[in-house]
Order: C-alpha cells, then sequence, then structure tokens
C-alpha cells in the first residue's frame, strides 16, 4: 500500500510550489500530503483527506489490498474538506467548510456531505434551508453518534434549527435551537430525537445512540449568551434531565465540571474541573447519586485530554504534557498495546490511535517525533501486522532534522519559565542567530514534538526557543495569570527574557537575536518591543493582533461588554496593551503577513499596524495573501513566505548569505 500512496499523492505534495531561494523553503512550506485517515467499520477500506495542488484537499479512498481512487478534490479557493469518516462499509460521510462575506464581515460555513466508496451517490446531509429563511444557517451540523450497534446506515446528527419565514404554506418549520436528529445517510430520512432547544449548546450521547446529557446556554437581557453553560444528564431508564452542573467562563478560564464523554457500562461521565488550581479529569456517576470520583490530576501541568478509540468513542485515557506528552491508560488492552507500538516503532515515541474497526482488530496508528514528522499505519491486531499507509511529510524524507530539547530558563523576577530549545542539526548551539518564537493564543502552550515552522529555521542556522511565558494554558491558573493579553506585561516580560536568556547562554550575540510570531504569537512579536525596544533586532509577525479596540469591536459582533473586558480587560488598558497605539516605540524593521479571509484575527489588524509604524517613520513590509485564512495554508504561499522571512532576518541582522 505505501508505494501504490506515495506515487499517487507525490504529485500532489509538490505541484504548484513557487520557487524560492532555498531549498529548505520549498521542503518545510510543502503541507502535510496526508491530513486524515479513517477506516470502514469492517477494516476493509481506509479514506484519507489529502491536500492537492498547493492550497486545495481532496478524498481518496483505498482497500487494504492496495487499490485506490480519488474521489473528490476542493481546489482551496471557497471551501475545504474538513473531515470524512465511515457511516457504514461502504458510505463516508463528509464535512465541508468555507468562507463567506455576510453583511460586511466574514464568516465560516459548513456542510456535511455522504457519498459511497466510489464516488457516486453523493447527498447533502445538512438539512435542507428554505429560500424564504430570514436567518441563514452556517453551521451544517455534526455526527453526535455513529450508532456501531444498528445495522443500517442512520447516525446521530447536531442539528441548528432556524425557523422559516414563507408565505403561502402552513408547515414552515418556526423551531429554533439545537436538537439532535437521527439521519439515514442514503435515503436523508430525518428523525427529531432532541427537540431543538433556544438555549441549547451541545449533546453528548453514550456512543451507543442514548442521549445522556445536555448543555444549554441561558440568554442575557442583552441577547448575548450568558458566560454560564447549564449541564443536565438523563439516568439510562429515563426521560428526564437532572441537574449535572454549571461552569463559568471568564475570559479563557472556566470553573465547574465540564463533561467530555459517556461511558456506558461503567454509567459515568468523564469531564475536567479544577483540583488545587490544575485541571484534573474527574468521573460523575450517572445513577442519580452523582458520585464524584478524581480519576487522574499531575502536581505541575493540567491534563487536558481524553484518549478515545473506536466507533463509539469508548475512554480508554487521558494525558497530560510536562516536557513530554504522557498517556495515562485506564483501558489495560490498550495500555498493553501501546508498550508494544512503543518498540515496534522505536524513535518514535508520540504515538497514537487515529481510528478503529468496528470489531477494533484494525487500527489506524499515528507515529511521530520531535525530528520526524509523522507516519500513518494500519496495524491488524489478528495477525499482529503493521503496514505503513503514508508519511505525513515525505518532502523531509531523509533530511536532518534538529533535536527539540526542553529547558527552563530565569525571569527577571527569578521565576523559571518552561521553553523548548531548537539547534540548528550539527551546531554546538554557540554564537549564531537565534530567534524566540512565541506560540499563539493566548490560551495554548508549545509542546514537545514536529514544528514546520521552528525546523525550517533551524535548517537555516538558527537558533529557536519557544517560551511558554505565564499567560500560557497548560500549567494552571496560576501560571495563566489573567491570560497573555489582560496580563501583557508579565507575558511580554518572560518572552524578553528568553532573549536575555540566550544571549547570556553565549547561543547569539545581541545584534543577531530576533522575534518571529503567529497570531498571538505575533503580537507578543510587536508588543514585546513595545515593553523593550533594545531586545531584538529584527521582527517578523503573522497574521497578530495589533489593536485591542479593533478586537473588541470584532468580539462585540457575539460576546457580551462582560466577555469582552474578561478577554482584554476594560478600556483603560487597550491603548497601552496594543502595538498599534506605540509604533514610534518599534524601532527594529517589521515584516508582517496576513490572509485577507482570516476568521481568526481581522486583517484590518495588520493593515492598522502597518499604516502607524509608516506614520512613525518606521520600517514595515507588509504581504497580503487573496483567499487565505490564519493558517495560510497554501503550499506556494508558505514557501514564499519563509523565504522571505529567512531573507528578512539576514539582511536586517547582517548576516551571511545563504544557499
Amino acid at each position: 500500500m505505501k508505494g501504490i500512496i506515495a506515487a499517487l499523492l507525490a504529485s500532489v505534495c509538490v505541484a504548484g510550489v513557487a520557487q524560492a531561494q532555498s531549498v529548505e523553503a520549498k521542503r518545510f512550506g510543502a503541507r502535510e500530503i496526508v491530513r486524515e485517515v479513517s477506516i470502514s467499520p469492517d477494516g476493509q477500506r481506509i479514506a484519507m483527506i489529502v491536500t492537492s495542488g498547493t492550497r486545495g484537499t481532496g478524498l481518496v479512498v483505498a482497500t487494504t489490498a492496495g487499490d485506490m481512487k480519488p474521489l473528490m478534490n476542493y481546489p482551496g479557493s471557497d471551501a475545504r474538506l474538513a473531515s470524512c469518516a465511515w457511516s457504514t462499509n461502504s458510505r463516508l460521510v463528509c464535512t465541508v467548510f468555507g468562507i463567506a462575506e455576510r453583511n460586511a464581515h466574514l464568516v465560516g460555513i459548513s456542510r456535511m456531505i455522504a457519498l459511497n466508496a466510489d464516488g457516486s451517490g453523493s447527498k447533502e446531509l445538512s438539512a435542507a434551508q428554505a429560500s424564504s429563511q430570514l436567518y441563514e444557517r452556517y453551521y451544517g451540523g455534526g455526527v453526535l453518534d455513529w450508532l456501531p450497534d444498528d445495522s443500517g446506515s442512520a447516525v446521530l446528527m447536531l442539528r441548528e434549527f432556524v425557523p422559516e419565514y414563507g408565505t403561502g404554506t402552513l408547515v414552515a418549520q418556526t423551531r429554533k435551537g439545537l436538537g439532535v436528529e437521527r439521519v439515514d445517510t442514503i435515503t436523508l430520512k430525518r428523525t427529531t430525537v432532541e427537540a431543538p432547544r433556544a438555549t441549547g449548546a451541545d449533546f453528548i450521547t453514550d456512543g451507543h445512540g442514548l442521549t445522556r446529557v445536555m448543555a444549554t446556554q441561558p440568554r442575557l437581557g442583552s441577547g448575548y449568551s450568558s458566560s454560564d453553560l447549564v449541564y443536565k444528564y438523563r439516568r439510562k431508564d429515563s426521560k428526564e434531565w437532572e441537574p449535572l452542573s454549571t461552569v463559568t467562563y471568564t475570559g479563557y478560564l472556566s470553573s465547574g465540571f465540564i463533561p467530555y464523554a459517556v461511558d456506558r457500562d461503567l454509567d459515568v461521565v468523564y469531564g475536567f474541573d479544577n483540583a488545587d488550581g490544575r485541571t484534573a479529569l474527574f468521573k460523575i456517576a450517572l445513577d442519580g447519586s452523582l458520585k464524584r470520583e478524581l480519576v487522574l490530576a499531575n502536581p505541575e501541568v493540567d491534563v487536558d485530554a481524553l484518549i478515545r478509540i473506536g466507533r463509539q468513542q469508548r475512554v480508554v485515557g487521558a494525558s497530560f504534557s510536562t516536557e513530554r506528552r504522557q498517556v495515562s491508560y485506564f483501558d489495560p488492552q490498550i495500555r498493553a498495546l501501546a508498550a508494544s507500538l512503543g518498540k515496534a516503532l522505536p524513535g518514535l515515541p508520540i504515538v497514537g490511535v487515529g481510528d478503529a474497526s468496528l470489531d477494533e482488530k484494525k487500527l489506524v496508528i499515528f507515529a511521530g517525533s520531535d525530528v520526524d514528522p509523522g507516519h500513518y499505519y494500519l496495524l491488524d491486531r489478528t495477525t499482529k501486522k503493521m503496514a505503513e499507509i503514508s508519511p505525513v511529510r515525505p518532502d523531509l524524507a531523509g533530511v536532518p532534522l534538529a533535536t527539540v530539547k526542553a529547558i527552563r530558563y530565569k525571569a527577571a523576577d527569578g521565576t523559571e519559565v518552561p521553553a523548548y530549545l531548537t539547534l540548528p542539526p550539527g551546531s554546538d548551539g554557540k554564537n549564531i542567530p537565534a530567534i524566540v518564537m512565541p506560540h499563539g493564543g493566548p490560551s495554548a502552550r508549545d509542546e514537545w514534538g514536529f514544528d514546520w515552522l521552528s525546523q525550517f529555521f533551524a535548517s537555516r542556522g538558527y537558533a529557536v526557543l519557544q517560551p511558554n511565558y505565564r499567560g500560557s494554558s497548560g500549567y494552571g491558573e496560576g501560571w495563566f495569570k489573567q491570560n497573555g493579553f489582560r496580563s501583557w506585561k508579565l507575558a511580554m516580560g518572560d518572552v524578553n527574557d528568553a532573549g536575555r536568556w540566550m544571549v547570556a547562554q553565549g547561543i547569539t550575540s545581541a545584534d543577531k537575536l530576533a522575534i518571529v510570531g503567529w497570531s498571538y504569537g505575533g503580537y507578543a512579536a510587536l508588543q514585546s518591543s513595545v515593553l523593550d525596544p533594545t531586545v531584538f533586532k529584527a521582527i517578523a509577525a503573522v497574521a497578530p493582533v495589533t489593536d485591542l479596540g479593533q478586537l473588541r469591536d470584532e468580539l462585540k459582533r457575539s460576546s457580551s461588554d462582560q466577555q469582552v473586558q474578561d478577554i482584554i480587560g476594560d478600556p483603560k488598558l487597550w491603548e497601552e496593551a496594543s502595538p498599534a497605539q506605540h509604533a514610534d516605540r518599534i524601532a527594529a524593521p517589521v515584516l508582517l503577513f496576513h490572509g485577507d479571509r482570516d476568521l481568526n484575527v481581522a486583517i484590518g489588524q495588520s493593515r492598522t499596524m502597518a499604516s502607524k509604524l509608516r506614520g512613525a517613520g518606521r520600517s514595515v513590509e507588509f504581504t497580503e495573501y487573496k483567499g487565505l485564512d490564519h493558517q495560510l495554508d497554501d503550499s506556494a504561499v508558505r514557501t514564499a513566505m519563509l523565504d522571505r522571512i529567512d531573507q528578512f532576518l539576514r539582511t536586517t541582522m547582517k548576516l551571511p548569505a545563504k544557499p
């Protein structure tokens, strides 16, 4: 299978990649060739979402015997394939996502479709919408339960009901809110399972077709949703909803038990809540007692992920990330399997089960490391044989990659800040150009593993330090503070101290130190120089937030005044925390990149920054990319961007040219 897939997809990965001065820019700018792999219930077919052209996505179906067929291709300008999975042995359910302009604002629109394994019989699963409806439905629904115990072709789907305002009809749909439907993926027959609720926010099933947990989000008098999610549950043999928990969100932080998955056999719901200032995993009995039990906690970091496998998405473990991500398996068979995979795949410690056949005898496995972007494998647990499906980034095959080392450095107040240091392959890490690369978010953190950005810069001779500054998530409430916007001085101080540490360690010199960031990382790249203009000699920011006043206007379209304040503070903070308002303090040359279809950070943020810098007489170069969103998901664009950043850093910091 490996040879057939590699031959079919090789041209997909490199087609249309722009010419660049460096071979490394082409290699690291090329997108991953396979993005998702799912397996049919009988284990005889796999479906792969692949990249096509420079920015497109496609669907390929293969049999375990090696026969392959491309089924769909989305060029990427208007829509992309987001996910695909099997409803039957021969029927697929896929989600297509696109971005459109409505009322002068960009919105994301999703739709679900079903098609046969040979590409025939394509139908839209998302509920039809009357052309006379007043409100357009942006969310096309999602599969809530694959109904693994049924022999038919139905699934349970979330549906956003919107009222129809037609004339001359007595059958207009008047219900509104989130509900659940049983939908046949072949005939499209629809049956309401959970009536829509205007305040509905989520439903959770037991993985076998029974809805056990419901979330609602009350409305405020202003019309906005409140910051509370109210969860209720049902006992196995009851239709009545009973109180489970209330979760209150304050900006990026939450308090209260957040349910994620129901275990039918144990009759419990797994979820996350605070334990001694950090997120931990709990389970609560759904038999009426609400008996609560701590399942997994870590004294240093948050437990932040459930490990689930199979068509019923059963919980088999949980994970957390210290210096590296660690998994605690509850299921003894999966624990033993993970141990054997560790031996079978030496050097690839990042291992996970991507999908499973109905009987879990055949598994899709992903494995990678810091120096390996990863591979997909098909494991047959009966024969104990494993075959490679495809590497994720074949362009990097045989390319020496840089090891990633977890370190800690001291901030100005003596606090030890965790970070990841990547040195060029073969380098002794002394007297070389260096980059501080703060992560996005701010409600996020960097982890150990492969990172195409840091690996590109390492391949070009730069040391890269990725700090998990205060304001990062994953380390508990005490570390998160008020988030990276409201606690910006502390966060930016840690970012600047990362650069100072690299100089003090002799990794680089003060005149060879730059900062590069994406999203909030781009904000940090700019705002860190507002705090201290002397640290970094060159700044590159991709899709950065630059003005909190503008961000407030963007957030106000979907959030209340209090919710906005919880994220970016009150107006007194906006001016001092906005790099666009202090362009005159930024001494280093600035390079900006932004896509004009960005739903996360509006392109106006970069336009404002570029205008302010020019007005202050500062050096700035700004590149806008047409038709691209926050991720700049285009191999040609990424290639050109990487190459331009490298040239910019070399010119600005007077580094020797490199072929």
